[in-house]
């Protein structure tokens, strides 16, 4: 019998492994850090600590300080509650893009139902927001609140132009909140830290190999934020409920661990580009080509394949043993085409076949250049060995 041989997972922008460090610290805090953190009793008072101590580690990814984190219970909650607290009264308008991630952009669609005036800046074929646009927006639009803005889109990688957006935002006085997490622990951070350019950043534990069901949302000092949740003081009566201090020790160690992690990432770079390269090259008819040309993180190639669709070509590669995404988990099962692809190519009618099969490939840290060969033979099993009329 022919050895197994161990999957490939390139799928790191959906979730990362958590690490072993992490797991043990939160195995040690459900030991001895389990009670509640609001009880004053010795059990409650451990919790306590212990979770004080994670949001110092947490806030110091960041560059913010311990009280001015909020602690939530992923990525979406910690947009959510920084995009919607400047319209609590209905009134005003925002900016963002169509490829910002979906917990912002459906959130912005339900508030312009309710009366804010929604407003999406152009994409370039590039991948990036396109800064001369939404400058054009933030110009003429009356009582302008917020400009959303990521900093890493999660399906191209690419680098956002955030810091000359935010500047933009900020001459006109409004807020400006920066998804930040497809790029904490992957890129440099800005000068003077990820609140240097925004009043609001928000964070994700499993993207930096931390537990899932725990997210963090980092302001300035003083930014005012409303609360999306009613209940109890907990997170200064900003996100009520229990909090559990195990959850915040594995994400402080995963925090800790990406701010050390940097040097891994930018070594891959040579690697990815190979594995980029034989894409492109694969041959015997097949049309491939790479989605954003901008500026990106070290990790992520986004390709699409002609004559596939992304759900037959990921379940396809998925049965070799290859792990990949059709874009961005948010949106795994849903039959329309990606917002972000979309925002690129959807008024360029000689792309629009880029749509159809995007695939998302996203590399661990430690890719070696085996992993590299065996993931291209992969995909060119899958994609040459057959052309759409034969599959069908």
């Amino acid at each position: 019998m022919r050895p197994v041989a161990p999957r490939l997972y390139f799928d790191w922008n959906a979730t990362t492994p958590p690490l072993r460090a992490a797991i043990e610290a939160m195995l040690a805090a459900y030991e001895g850090a389990w009670g509640n953190p609001s009880s004053v009793h010795a059990e409650g008072r451990a919790a306590k600590a212990r979770l004080e101590e994670a949001r110092a580690e947490i806030a110091a990814l960041v560059g913010a300080r311990p009280l001015d984190l909020v602690l939530t219970s992923g990525g979406t909650e910690a947009s959510n509650l920084a995009v919607a607290s400047p319209f609590d009264d209905g009134q005003g308008a925002m900016v963002l893009a169509p490829l910002e991630h979906a917990s912002i952009v459906t959130l912005a669609r339900a508030l312009g139902r309710r009366g804010v005036d929604v407003r999406f800046a152009k994409v370039r074929r590039s991948g990036e927001v396109d800064v001369d646009d939404v400058a054009r927006l933030v110009a003429e639009v009356r009582n302008l609140r917020l400009v959303a803005i990521q900093a890493v889109n999660g399906e191209t990688g690419i680098v956002q132009p955030y810091e000359a957006i935010a500047a933009l935002a900020h001459a006109r006085g409004a807020v400006v909140h920066v998804d930040a997490i497809q790029a904490v622990g992957r890129i440099d951070a800005p000068e003077g830290g990820w609140l240097a350019h925004a009043d609001t950043v928000s964070l994700a534990a499993h993207k930096i190999r931390g537990p899932k069901g725990i997210g963090a949302l980092a302001t300035r000092p003083g930014h005012p934020l409303r609360p999306l949740l009613l209940g109890g003081s907990q997170e200064r009566g900003l996100r009520p409920g229990t909090q559990d201090a195990a959850l915040a020790a594995g994400f402080a160690l995963a925090a800790r661990a990406a701010r050390e992690g940097l040097a891994a990432y930018r070594a891959i770079v040579p690697l990815r580009d190979d594995f980029e390269r034989g894409l492109l090259s694969l041959g015997s008819g097949a049309r491939v080509a790479r989605n954003g040309s901008g500026p990106r993180v070290a990790h992520v190639v986004n390709v699409s394949f002609d004559g596939w669709t992304s759900p037959e070509l990921v379940a396809a590669l998925d049965l070799e043993g290859l792990a990949a995404s059709g874009g961005s988990a948010c949106h795994a099962g849903v039959p329309e085409p990606s917002a972000t692809l979309s925002a690129m190519w959807g008024e360029h009618a000689g792309e629009t076949w880029r749509l159809a099969a995007p695939v998302r490939f996203s590399l661990p840290p430690w890719t070696t250049a085996e992993d590299v060969e065996r993931a291209l033979a992969l995909v060119r099993r899958v994609v040459v060995r057959a052309n759409p009329g034969e599959r069908a």
